[in-house]
């Protein structure tokens, strides 16, 4: 399996072997992220193809279809392929601190 990675504004999203064998939380909204800013999120356009889960503090999605896209309204659409994914919101460096990217 090739490890691909994918992004979608301050989204990261990384394919994985599979999601951890530990209780997870699902999300049913489907959100991946909420904008700071905007207040627009990032989200599984179908959830009848994939799930989001919370394990801990970390987010993964886990896509059984053949694929599915993830929607932002001010970012194009990316398409999933069938696998796990580790979901990671991205930090950005300034030498003040270290903080989230505002979408």
């Amino acid at each position: 399996m090739k490890m691909k990675i994918y992004r979608q504004g301050d989204v990261l999203i990384k394919r994985i072997k599979a999601v951890p064998q530990t209780t997870a939380i699902k999300r049913e909204s489907g959100i991946l992220a909420f904008g700071e800013v905007t207040g627009h999120c990032h989200k599984v356009e179908n959830l009848d193809q994939a799930e989001v889960l919370e394990i801990g503090t970390d987010l993964f999605l886990r896509v059984s279809g053949d694929e599915v896209r993830i929607v932002h309204d001010e970012h194009a659409p990316i398409n999933l392929p069938a696998g796990n994914y580790e979901v990671t919101i991205q930090r950005e460096y300034s030498p003040a601190e270290i903080r989230n990217v505002a979408d």
